[in-house]
């Protein structure tokens, strides 16, 4: 079986402010958990290779499985301290891609061509493109080899503007997942805030919230046993 790509963001700050954002740690860490469970390999890119920041309120909500991964050798360095850029991915590797959140995505991940382009041809080659969360940002500006936005007529879930107003966030995030979704074309459905729900067009495979993680993988899993 071949392995799966996940994309983490490499921004520090919520747009020009002081405050600290970056990768929400949960998103990666039950979603690789729920991989090594399978014997699935994964591997770790962002857009500029190397260094990714966690979101320092991420680490409020981490059990006894996020903190054994978290604490290996190999997910810090691979994961988070040396990513693979995206010049260093040859999609032919992969059966799946995985866009993970945290609300620094929602800066590096809708225009980010390079990382669209590997996940295009992932998907060509009949694999996955899954998302968690804001990671759904990273859906946004995907194209088919037509030129048609990806989400488009397809259903989807990402965080709700409902769970960014109870999160504090929604006078500084650049924009509300669900309408920019709908604006492609999009049919995002979504449950009530904070609840696990993970939902599965075709090849595509998304999550509302952070709590969504390990749902979206299993649905992952389920798809790959089947090929």
């Amino acid at each position: 079986m071949k392995k799966v790509l996940v994309v983490e963001t490499n921004v520090t700050h919520y747009g020009d402010t002081d405050e600290a954002t970056g990768l929400w740690l949960g998103e990666t860490a039950e979603f690789v958990d729920e991989m090594q469970k399978e014997g699935i390999g994964v591997d770790f890119v962002s857009p500029k290779g190397g260094f990714v920041p966690l979101d320092p309120r991420s680490m409020k909500y981490v059990d006894a499985s996020i903190m054994k991964l978290y604490e290996t050798p190999d997910f810090q360095q691979r994961a988070l301290v040396k990513t693979l850029s995206p010049a260093e991915v040859n999609p032919d590797d992969y059966s799946a891609i995985y866009y993970a959140g945290g609300h620094g995505v929602m800066w590096d991940f809708p225009d980010d061509e390079n990382l669209q382009k590997i996940a295009m041809k992932i998907e060509a080659n009949n694999g996955f493109v899954t998302s968690v969360c804001h990671g759904v940002a990273g859906l946004l500006n995907l194209k088919d080899k037509d030129g048609q936005y990806y989400i488009a007529g397809k259903t989807i879930t990402g965080f709700t503007k409902a769970e960014e107003i109870l999160a504090g966030k929604q006078t500084v995030v650049p924009f509300y997942n669900k309408a920019e979704a709908e604006k492609r074309g999009a049919n995002f459905k979504q449950v009530r805030a904070y609840k696990d729900y993970a939902i599965q067009d075709g090849h595509l495979i998304t999550g509302q919230n952070p709590f969504s993680a390990r749902s979206v993988a299993k649905l992952l899993i389920k798809n790959l046993e089947n090929k």
